[in-house]
């Protein structure tokens, strides 16, 4: 996983690499605005099924190609839709654009892309598309 430094929604600096190391996780990742409300829709079918409870839950935006002066109303409008209590695990990436895209295999950037992590940091799972055509694949992986 890139070692990229982003920034949450409640505000604090992240490392996601060392962040997650040592737990079992989802990251729910966009990398365009169409993509960013199927992540949203994935983050909601997530927390709403209880097997898959036992993961801790990150959604990723990749911003890098916003210009630097909308960014701010970009992250302001995310910001609206997340609830605070997520806002922690919500977070914004605004460099290493190339090296994310290459760790998530990014071919179609309008569609939101889901992995599955061990606590040792090995994907167990991959995917790309809808979460109402792929969460039951997500959670034979988990199991």
């Amino acid at each position: 996983m890139p070692n990229t430094a982003g920034e949450t929604l409640s505000g604090k600096r992240i490392v996601l690499a060392e962040q997650v190391r040592g737990h079992a996780v989802v990251l729910v990742a966009g990398f365009s605005h169409e993509a960013g409300n199927g992540t949203a829709a994935w983050v909601k079918a997530i927390h709403a099924d209880p097997a898959l409870a036992s993961a801790s839950v990150y959604e990723i935006a990749e911003i890098a190609g916003a210009p630097s002066l909308i960014r701010g109303m970009i992250k302001s409008g995310m910001k609206k839709g997340v609830p605070a209590a997520e806002q922690d695990y919500f977070v914004v990436l605004t460099e290493d654009a190339k090296l994310w895209r290459n760790y998530f295999d990014v071919g179609d950037d309008q569609v939101p892309y889901v992995m599955l992590l061990d606590p040792s940091g090995k994907i167990l799972w991959h995917g790309h598309g809808s979460a109402s055509d792929l969460e039951a694949q997500l959670k034979g992986a988990l199991h």
